[in-house]
């Protein structure tokens, strides 16, 4: 709105709110907007003739090239080795290198082949990552039509320098930063940069005072595009010091976060990989001690043997393809997030989402459907609200109003259903279709015969027409101005003259519609002579027909997903582009914001210290007229507070806090420059999407947390099983290579399985994790805990058992136990709190696959081919398969049994 505009400068120049600014040229506090345009002219050395061929090529010389530049990237063989710095990566590293010197070839291949899989992913993820930079730099407009020493030319946009008078167009990429001296009705779309759906009318004015970029409207901005009208302009900035060159540098420097998983991961590997050499340490020590002890002749053998069974305890321990497993985990997830149209660039995005208690959310298209929409009128005669469907019972005044919105108007729809044109005026010939009368209907009826184009100075448009054997000059604009060039009113068909009463309450109305948030249209006509001259002198004497209101409204199903991501315990912050009046509007027609809530702008939050922001932090869920500054701080503000905070965006503004949060959201219409920033991108644009990824997101943790706890569960139990073995001094239950073929092969199909489970009933109703939370939190640990027990327990049996039979038949037996136990446990490790027929036996049926596939592949291993690779004697027969599966599948009843148990107590 005009009045709101005019009013948000007015109170900027009040005081410097400390918005960055463009110290060239000069060497002042003053950016090129805020100064007068002789004072540029004599500050570049140049005049409105253009620079001569010397003065470019010194400023050339002296500044460079205007195009981006960005810091050095790392080689992808840095990238590539930084991988292998993981704690439980160099723990693999160390079992791998050992088993290759002590012959054991096959082993160690399989370790290295995981661990080379994983650091190539994880390169070309970091390479993907850094792709918005280079979605940044092809916004660069190619060309530019410059003026040079009084002469014309196209050269090159990355030729341009400091002083350079350069030409607009309609259909122009603006190619570098600059201060208007010359704009004919020139309307530039910078909703790159500003977030604003509207192109921003450009005008040659001053401006005093610090104001935000979408309100310097004597200034146009790199990479920005030129719709209407025209205009010329002197560079004041190139490259980096350009609007857009700002975003790079913030880009450049965003720092990208770790997801609470990944921090969870690193810091378990670090303490496990400790553990796991400590207890590889002792167990070799209380080997060597009591070889000592019993006067061993072969020292080699004996310290080779300890030296395999401390390497076998730490095979037990790791899990080789917990890293693989996650990435396939969250795989899945992105093919269910997919389905809700959220596309996912980075796999992390999928859990961090989970565990996300902050959405800043942009309000256009997001929020809203990103169309403007008739959503009220008033006519003089104090009617209101919306239009009824059957035109031939409108009154004559509504018949007029209508008349003026859709013949004074340059919107139309093409041939394909496209709408074409200003939004405002899309948004009247959409509705006058909506009420039943075809907008090129009236148009062909009443044709167009001259005109008088919008511009930013009169604030207003005309159009002539013949309608009903009367020549009319029918004129739209700005309420104030309309206001103050009409003299008479159209009410119920008759013109009378306009009193102070009668426009008293027309302002009335306006203002009410303001406080609305709406955008305000007034519409008026008067008679004309047939040969009258159209010229802007024909603007006055109006007849004063009545007002349109407004505005982008909310989808209808934001309402409900603002409410479920409330429910979930997750705030949602505005941030937006647009005027607070608007912005807070919005915010509390659909619950983002309460009665007691604050409403920032950018120039207030400026004037916040640090602590003070922190103070009101959580009161504040509306942040309106705001840089990418002022994005970034808002989002670092809430990960200072320890909230894992997802960013909207769309526009290359949006980009470095998209890159800065712990996941980055852009929407799918979007700039390529947001999308290459962002982890997950919208195809539908809306925030709905957003919260229904949160739902799939907090499923996901919860079963890569199922699969880690199923792992654990069968790595402690065979732990546990080959200490017992060392202090009953019996042989080693396991090979290597039996661990490893568990481990990688048997072990990762049924976690992967775990993965496909369905979200829980309650998932969307509890408060988000703490991202501080460790991956054993809850009922988990105790869960892997007791497990691991139950199967640790069994294989000691079994083995105990076997030890009657022989010592291979012993080895044979345990690794039976161990193998099937841990494949039956996929069904108790569903749910720690459901049995598997409570969740629904059939409900996942890949874990019912997984059972029978690691079923088939441990048959495999008692062929008589295969029998000998893994340690199985010929004499292992049906009797001691029966008691070793005996034995694994009581083990799995006790752990399903004691659910149960719990909750009949808990009940």
């Amino acid at each position: 709105m005009e009045n709101e505009r005019t009013t948000t400068k007015t109170i900027a120049a009040k005081k410097n709110a400390g918005y960055p600014h463009n110290n060239k040229p000069g060497g002042d506090s003053l950016a090129a907007y805020q100064k007068s345009l002789e004072n540029i002219f004599a500050e570049t050395g140049s005049t409105k003739e253009g620079l001569d061929e010397q003065s470019v090529k010194t400023k050339q010389a002296e500044h460079g090239f205007n195009e981006l530049e960005t810091k050095e990237r790392d080689s992808v063989l840095k990238l590539f080795v930084e991988t292998f710095k993981d704690a439980m990566v160099l723990v693999l590293l160390a079992v791998a290198t050992i088993q290759m010197v002590m012959g054991h070839a096959a082993e160690s291949l399989i370790i290295f082949a995981v661990l080379m899989i994983n650091a190539i992913v994880s390169v070309i993820q970091t390479r993907k990552a850094e792709g918005s930079l280079d979605a940044l730099k092809s916004l660069s407009a190619p060309m530019a039509k410059v003026k040079r020493a009084g002469m014309r030319l196209t050269v090159p946009a990355r030729e341009l320098v400091i002083g350079d008078i350069v030409s607009l167009d309609a259909g122009d990429y603006v190619p570098a930063d600059g201060r208007l001296f010359e704009a004919s009705a020139l309307k530039v779309d910078e909703g790159m940069l500003t977030g604003e759906s509207i192109p921003a009318d450009k005008e040659v004015m001053d401006i005093n005072g610090a104001v935000p970029v979408g309100d310097r409207s004597n200034m146009v901005h790199s990479g920005t595009l030129a719709v209407y009208g025209r205009g010329e302009f002197i560079v004041t900035a190139i490259a980096n010091d350009t609007e857009i060159g700002k975003v790079a540098n913030l880009l450049d420097n965003a720092l990208a976060k770790q997801t609470p998983l990944q921090k969870n991961l690193e810091h378990f590997s670090k303490k496990l990989g400790v553990g796991i050499l400590m207890l590889s340490g002792l167990i070799f020590g209380i080997q060597f001690i009591r070889m000592m002890a019993e006067g061993t002749t072969d020292i080699g053998s004996g310290v080779l043997s300890a030296f395999m069974f401390a390497v076998a305890v730490a095979v037990a321990a790791i899990p080789e393809a917990l890293q693989s497993i996650v990435t396939i985990v969250l795989s899945i997830g992105t093919k269910k997030m997919a389905k809700k149209h959220a596309i996912i660039r980075k796999l992390s995005a999928v859990e961090t989402l989970g565990s996300t208690s902050i959405i800043a959310t942009d309000k256009t298209g997001t929020l809203t459907q990103n169309k403007m929409t008739i959503v009220d009128h008033y006519l003089v005669n104090g009617q209101s609200g919306s239009f009824n469907a059957h035109p031939q019972t409108w009154s004559s005044d509504e018949q007029r109003l209508m008349q003026v919105a859709v013949l004074a108007n340059d919107a139309n729809i093409n041939m394909d259903g496209h709408e074409v044109g200003d939004p405002t005026e899309v948004a009247m010939i959409a509705f006058s279709n909506k009420i039943n009368q075809p907008y090129d209907e009236l148009r062909k009826a009443y044709p167009r015969v001259a005109d008088l184009p919008f511009d930013s100075e009169r604030k207003l448009m005309s159009t002539v027409h013949t309608i009903n054997g009367e020549h009319l000059l029918l004129t739209k604009g700005g309420p104030d101005v309309v206001f103050g060039r009409s003299t008479k009113v159209l009410i119920d068909g008759e013109v009378v003259p306009l009193t102070n009463e009668i426009l008293e309450n027309i302002k009335e109305k306006n203002e009410h519609f303001s406080d609305r948030a709406l955008r305000v249209l007034a519409f008026a006509y008067r008679p004309m002579e047939a040969a009258e001259a159209l010229d802007f002198d024909a603007e006055h004497d109006l007849i004063l027909v009545g007002l349109m209101a407004m505005i982008d409204p909310p989808r209808e199903e934001v309402y409900g997903a603002v409410a479920e991501a409330k429910k979930a315990g997750i705030k949602t912050v505005m941030i937006t582009g647009d005027h607070k009046t608007t912005a807070r509007a919005i915010a509390r027609d659909i619950g983002i914001s309460g009665e007691d809530d604050l409403a920032l702008t950018g120039q207030e939050l400026d004037n916040l210290s640090d602590r003070e922001l922190d103070a009101v932090l959580e009161r504040v869920s509306v942040y309106a007229r705001v840089s990418p500054e002022n994005k970034i701080r808002i989002v670092r503000a809430w990960q200072n507070k320890g909230h894992v905070t997802a960013m909207t965006g769309d526009g290359v503004n949006d980009a470095p806090a998209l890159k800065q949060a712990d996941i980055g959201i852009a929407m799918g219409s979007g700039t390529d420059v947001a999308k290459e920033a962002a982890a997950m991108v919208l195809t539908d644009d809306n925030f709905v999407s957003i919260v229904s990824a949160v739902g799939v997101g907090r499923n996901v943790y919860d079963n890569i947390k199922k699969a880690i706890a199923y792992l654990f569960s069968g790595n402690l139990g065979a732990i546990i099983a080959i200490i017992a073995a060392l202090l009953m001094d019996w042989v080693n239950p396991f090979t290597a290579l039996q661990l490893l073929f568990i481990n990688l092969v048997n072990d990762s199909i049924p976690a992967i399985a775990l993965g496909m489970e369905k979200g829980e009933p309650d998932v969307m109703s509890r408060k988000p994790r703490d991202p501080n939370e460790g991956i054993f939190s809850g009922d988990t640990l105790v869960s892997v805990i007791y497990r691991g027990i139950l199967i640790g327990g069994a294989v000691i049996l079994s083995q105990f058992i076997g030890m009657v039979y022989s010592a291979e038949i012993s080895v044979a037996m345990a690794f039976s136990t161990l193998i099937i136990a841990r494949t039956l446990q996929t069904f108790p490790a569903r749910s720690n709190s459901q049995t598997a027929i409570g969740a629904g036996f059939f409900s996942n049926k890949y874990v019912l696959y997984a059972v029978a596939f690691c079923s088939t592949l441990y048959a495999a291993t008692l062929l008589p081919a295969v029998r000998g690779i893994f340690s199985i004697p010929a004499d292992f027969g049906l009797v001691h398969f029966g008691i070793a599966a005996g034995l694994a599948l009581t083990a799995v009843a006790l752990m399903e049994a004691t659910k149960l148990i719990i909750k009949r107590v808990r009940n």
